[in-house]
């Protein structure tokens, strides 16, 4: 179940990765959730990649378990990162959905970073796709202003469906410097992904 990155992430390739919303990922880390997992480099927060699965578990519980229960979760999640089945109080959680989800979302992301370069020399190192010169966060605001892929894609035809999908995924976690920070998503159902745990989704023990 355990994500195979070992690299510190931010919260934006946090929030980018697990689907969580970036402004819910800072709150959880406000709220201590995520305990030691959580690094300070250059005033910075990051976020270790075993904790991913207890950030998102952390998420979709919130509006069913009480805080103290949910902390229990993510513990035991970046503790016992193979475990599958948590327990908390009377309840037992399934964090087999969030494990998906999280290593799909760490696949997306590896996939979006493949297609981007940054060279000093194209556009003054702003992150185009490969062999373009086409800035892939034009794409990502094109995309967050409702342009449909099929137009953008009509707009540059070296680009696919793919490519552009792809650039939302960088642009969220690799927000464009100097500009202010875009608004977080509204909170969508990503497949695969498990949502805010239903009663009938919890068993007892």
């Amino acid at each position: 179940m355990a994500a195979t990155q070992t690299t510190l992430m931010t919260a934006n390739e946090a929030a980018s990765v697990t689907g969580v919303p970036l402004r819910q990922v800072h709150r959880i880390i406000d709220a201590g959730l995520l305990g030691t997992a959580v690094k300070r480099r250059d005033k910075a927060r990051l976020v270790a990649p075993r904790a991913l699965v207890g950030l998102k578990l952390a998420h979709e519980t919130a509006d069913v378990l009480t805080l103290r229960s949910r902390r229990g979760i993510v513990a035991t999640s970046i503790r016992r990162p193979r475990q599958s089945m948590i327990r908390a109080d009377l309840l037992v959680i399934d964090a087999r959905p969030a494990a998906r989800a999280v290593r799909s979302g760490l696949s997306r992301l590896s996939k979006a970073r493949g297609i981007v370069s940054s060279i000093p020399g194209v556009l003054g190192g702003t992150p185009v796709f490969k062999g373009t010169r086409i800035p892939v966060h034009d794409i990502a605001d094109m995309l967050a202003n409702g342009d449909r892929p099929a137009a953008i894609i009509r707009a540059y035809p070296q680009l696919d469906e793919d490519k552009v999908r792809l650039a939302a995924i960088y642009a969220l976690a690799y927000p464009p410097r100097g500009r202010p920070r875009a608004k977080s998503p509204k909170r969508t159902r990503l497949p695969g992904a498990s949502e805010t745990l239903a009663f009938d989704d919890i068993r007892l023990a």
